[in-house]
């Protein structure tokens, strides 16, 4: 990498990122005045100690030439390179009006703070440059007219040491070079270090706010998605038991005059499943209400399981649609020992499948097959129907099974059989393949 490039790397001109907050603020304030106080302080404390008898101003033009170089301050952050310009002018002009005032050490603090300051707070990373530059190259000539008519090293060379193996008149510019440059490189610097600090706690705040903004779209994401969840099993219980309501109606109303035993069983299974969807519906809104506490007495049931199955097909068998129930088992307890979740998934897979033959298909009689083993758990629903006319349906249902299954990696088999009928058939892995 060429140095040029280093540099630029280094100072991020390519870096468009603009530092905030430069304002004349209170402690702007205060600092500054407590800069001069403490300037014209030890400006006493010189004077009293004879360090400044050589010095032969007036007393106000020396606190006026004090304080000038400390007032700068005031307006580093709000306006850095126009200030850093300003300042290295007023520095020029005091060192060739009186150096001895421009060489004290409050002054060189405050013009070191100065161009700090102008390298930390420029807004423009190239403009910094281009300006700095300038100044630089500009301090640079000044420093080399003081060389060529010696006045720059006025009062450094005094008597020199016989042993010494340096000529004077090259000691003396190598020494000022050497501190200017520590002191010019070290504001700058340290200006860009300050930057960078700057710009990477920026960074992180920019950070936290894309953290915090993703958290609160994947908060509402869930949201999103437990709704459609609630809506799919709002979805599955009101269907399941209207169609259910439906099927003992029917059975209730031709038998009502030949078997009145048989149509009290039917209207009993009506009440029961009417009183069991309002608990599911009222279980399933209040999960909908955001922010609100359940009712006390909101009966919060279990979600049916696989082994819930045989419930289902019993509230369906009746007059209109014999329904049969079958449980393969690879071995005795594998039934119990199906995940609750995969479960669920299955019992509403059967549900849906049971609503769509009453609904949608001319079956008289349906089967649910439940099948367990080691690695796999499935349920299988056909029948001997064929589809009503004019009774497709929204296809809602179908795409609920599917969506349900595949949040467990399983496979879903929908579609009419071969020798007549319709079968539904949904397949979940109960561990993964690599187990």
């Amino acid at each position: 990498m060429a140095w040029s490039d280093r540099v630029g790397g280094f100072f991020a001109l390519d870096d468009d990122w603009e530092r905030p907050g430069g304002t004349i603020s209170r402690g702007d304030a205060l600092f500054t005045l407590t800069v001069v106080a403490l300037s014209l302080f030890v400006l006493e404390l010189m004077r009293a100690l004879g360090s400044l008898v050589e010095v032969d101003r007036p007393i106000w033009q020396q606190w006026l030439l004090t304080a000038i170089p400390a007032l700068f301050l005031l307006t580093r952050r709000r306006y850095p390179l126009l200030t850093a310009a300003a300042a290295s002018l007023a520095y020029w002009a005091i060192s060739s009006y009186e150096p001895l005032m421009a060489s004290l050490l409050s002054t060189q603090v405050s013009y070191f703070l100065v161009v700090l300051g102008g390298v930390a707070w420029a807004r423009n990373r190239r403009t910094m440059a281009g300006v700095y530059g300038v100044i630089l190259f500009a301090m640079f000539l000044w420093l080399v007219w003081g060389f060529a008519v010696g006045q720059a090293t006025t009062g450094m060379v005094g008597s020199p040491d016989p042993e010494a193996w340096i000529a004077p008149t090259i000691a003396a510019p190598v020494m000022l070079s050497i501190i200017n440059i520590l002191y010019f490189g070290g504001a700058v610097i340290g200006g860009q270090a300050a930057w960078r600090s700057a710009r990477q706690r920026a960074g992180l705040r920019t950070q936290t706010e894309t953290i915090r903004e993703q958290t609160g779209q994947l908060r509402e994401a869930a949201v999103v998605e437990e709704r459609l969840r609630i809506a799919r099993e709002l979805h599955d219980v009101v269907a399941h038991h209207v169609s259910g309501i439906g099927v003992q109606a029917a059975a209730a109303r031709r038998v009502l005059d030949k078997d009145p035993e048989a149509a009290k069983g039917a209207l009993l299974r009506i009440e029961g499943g009417s009183r069991d969807a309002v608990t599911q519906m009222r279980g399933l809104l209040g999960t909908l209400r955001m922010g609100e506490a359940p009712a006390p007495d909101t009966d919060h049931a279990p979600e049916p399981t696989l082994a819930d199955v045989v419930g289902l097909v019993a509230e369906r068998d009746g007059t209109a649609l014999t329904v049969t129930h079958e449980v393969v088992e690879d071995s005795p307890g594998d039934l119990d020992a199906v995940p609750t979740a995969i479960g669920h998934s299955l019992y509403r897979t059967a549900q849906e499948a049971l609503t769509n033959v009453v609904r949608h298909s001319s079956a008289q009689r349906a089967r649910v097959t439940v099948r367990v083993g080691d690695r796999h758990a499935e349920v299988e629903v056909t029948d001997d129907g064929r589809p009503l006319p004019g009774s497709s349906g929204s296809g809602m249902g179908q795409l609920g099974i599917r969506e349900r299954v595949s949040s467990h990696h399983g496979t879903v088999e929908i579609g009419p059989r071969p020798l007549g009928g319709y079968r539904v058939r949904a397949r979940i892995p109960l561990r993964s393949e690599e187990s």
